[in-house]
């Protein structure tokens, strides 16, 4: 017996990644899967791997007609929706003053904007199956700054706020709302060099390994999977069914201090 038998969530971001490891132990742990993303030949191989408990609808998170057609999707395939996990989000690297505007409003629209939507359009109709879950992947970085990152930062701190105003509303309907806050993770957002065919990957992978060997105590980064398992935790009522309006952090120490050397 699963952890999410009988429960219908959406994961947005679900293509690949972080999204791609919660919607597969999401899936094995019982639960219906809408896989969200705007990759969608990603998407659908996902999909299409993980059967008929999963289904993948193209969904730009900036998009209320988009959040509104997968919503439908989602109900017209498995007859409800119970729960969301707000995973998708985009990082860019650059000096806050050099920043272009148009690059600090694509990040908000994506990490910010997205989560708002997201609960917005999927909460009433969590609300309608008697209660779920919001999971939102907030970040290291918005709950301490980080050079470079500044867009990123904000959005992830945004997040943060809001995981703790939709608890606070959305309670007397049954919804529970958290915060992941992940630090460094092996995926493609952390090491762009995993999606660039003319860069060596490994080698910027080996870079990075050097350099959380340094900063993280734990000395590695984490895993899609690791992430995925506290999304299931908080998503799952028997695990965490008096925990709501939390940010969790998930980040092999980091946020705790600077480590020996």
């Amino acid at each position: 017996m699963g952890k999410l038998d009988g429960r219908v969530v959406i994961v947005t971001g679900g293509a690949r990644g972080q999204g791609e490891a919660e919607a597969r132990l999401f899936a094995a742990e019982g639960a219906r899967v809408v896989v969200g993303d705007v990759l969608d030949d990603q998407g659908e191989a996902l999909a299409d791997d993980l059967g008929e408990r999963a289904r993948y609808v193209h969904l730009d998170v900036g998009s209320e007609d988009d959040w509104r057609a997968a919503v439908a999707a989602a109900r017209d395939a498995f007859g409800k929706v119970d729960g969301l996990v707000n995973n998708a989000g985009i990082l860019r690297f650059n000096e806050l003053v050099k920043t272009p505007l148009e690059e600090f409003e694509e990040v908000v629209r994506v990490n910010q904007t997205g989560a708002f939507l997201g609960i917005k359009a999927v909460a009433p109709h969590i609300g309608d199956a008697g209660g779920g879950t919001i999971v939102n992947t907030s970040s290291y970085t918005g709950l301490t700054g980080m050079a470079y990152v500044g867009a990123y930062s904000a959005t992830k701190h945004a997040v943060v706020g809001l995981t703790r105003v939709a608890a606070l509303e959305l309670a007397p309907r049954g919804i529970r709302v958290n915060a992941i806050c992940p630090g460094a993770v092996d995926t493609a957002m952390s090491n762009p060099a995993r999606l660039d065919p003319a860069a060596d990957a490994e080698a910027a992978a080996r870079g990075l390994d050097a350099l959380y060997r340094k900063l993280v105590p734990l000395g590695r980064a984490g895993t899609p999977e690791e992430v995925a398992r506290l999304a299931l935790f908080l998503t799952a009522e028997e695990d965490s069914a008096y925990i709501t309006g939390q940010p969790f952090v998930i980040d092999g120490g980091w946020l705790a201090g600077v480590a020996p050397i």
